[in-house]
């Protein structure tokens, strides 16, 4: 008999009205709690029966978590705000563009019109081991299905492996960690502010996860400084389709150029390992040389040194190395 399996387990819901309520709730019900914003992540684990919370903690109306604003002189993102309104803010289009284009990237329109800020940054791989229920190292299991030369690696990391080779697929992680944003999180012990370089972890920390959020914590915001006048942006996605599709490599710079020399660089790539990565052998190698190609081809190289392809993704080498060298040499303002 075929397994059916879009049929979502039994679990009680909460929709909690004030954030410490939610919080509340998060305390009491610590690893068999589960957070639903947008709920595009979430579906798919439910649909499919492999996560099978007690209880659903749905923050979507929590009202006090949207929005952008200012504070002390950082521009405020909450993380229930929509992929959507990231994209159009005039506020986040005007000051942080590559912010702006990375999540109008993200899937359609239909679902950036649900999908959260917060919810993309804090996404699970999507590796199909994994997704699908096999007891991988990152499962509590003891083997990567995905790591041998002969598996379904295509889509996987070449480097910062650790037993694990799944990628982080957040299209605005990149940019987060490229524009040093810092995620503010809060549990009932108070609030804790964290740089997004240092938010998301690979598998040598924690193998079952992607980021520090402990079962409790709650990500309320995202903060973004204020880019040195005139930094250039550039962000560039490689994906197999144009539309509804997740990152093979995507890379997100900020430059600040003077009279033609690089005088500061921000460059993260994601889709090649479990975290987004930020390149600081790249950066800085082209700090203090000219805005050329031959500054953008030594980047590129430099990119990839030390990667280590798996069977079936090779191709990511020069894919990657080609989407830093543009970055460098193509940075729009």
């Amino acid at each position: 008999m075929a397994t059916i399996r879009d049929m979502m387990p039994a679990f009680e819901l909460f929709q909690p009205a004030t954030i410490e309520d939610a919080l509340d709730l998060l305390h009491r019900y610590g690893d068999d709690g589960w957070v639903l914003a947008g709920g595009l992540d979430s579906f798919d684990w439910f649909k499919d029966r492999i996560k099978r919370p007690e209880a659903v903690i749905d923050v979507g109306g929590l009202e006090a978590l949207r929005g952008v604003r200012a504070v002390d002189g950082m521009l405020e993102i909450g993380a229930l705000t929509t992929l959507s309104e990231v994209s159009r803010n005039p506020e986040v289009t005007g000051r942080l563009s590559l912010l702006a284009e990375a999540a109008n990237l993200v899937a359609t329109p239909q679902i950036r019109n649900i999908g959260t800020l917060g919810g993309n940054l804090c996404q699970d791989t999507r590796c199909w081991y994994y997704r699908s229920g096999w007891p991988c190292y990152r499962a509590g299991g003891n083997i990567c299905y995905a790591s041998p030369p002969d598996a379904m690696n295509r889509e996987h990391c070449i480097m910062g492996a650790k037993r694990c080779v799944a990628i982080n697929p957040s299209d605005t992680a990149a940019a987060a960690v490229a524009l040093d944003a810092q995620m503010v999180i809060r549990n009932r012990g108070g609030e804790r502010v964290v740089d997004a370089e240092d938010f998301f972890i690979g598998p040598a920390i924690d193998i079952t996860r992607m980021n520090v959020l402990e079962p409790d914590d709650l990500l309320t915001a995202i903060r973004f400084p204020e880019p040195a006048q005139g930094t250039q942006f550039y962000f560039e996605k490689v994906r197999d389709r144009k539309a509804w599709d997740f990152p093979l490599v995507t890379v997100a710079s900020a430059l600040v150029v003077q009279g033609g020399t690089i005088q500061g660089a921000k460059i993260a790539c994601n889709g090649v390992a479990a975290y987004p990565v930020r390149l600081h052998d790249v950066e800085r190698l082209v700090t203090g040389r000219p805005q050329n190609e031959e500054t953008a081809t030594l980047g590129g190289e430099e990119a990839i040194r030390g990667a280590k392809p798996l069977g079936h993704n090779e191709y990511k080498l020069p894919l990657m190395k080609n989407l830093v060298r543009r970055a460098l040499r193509a940075a729009q303002a």
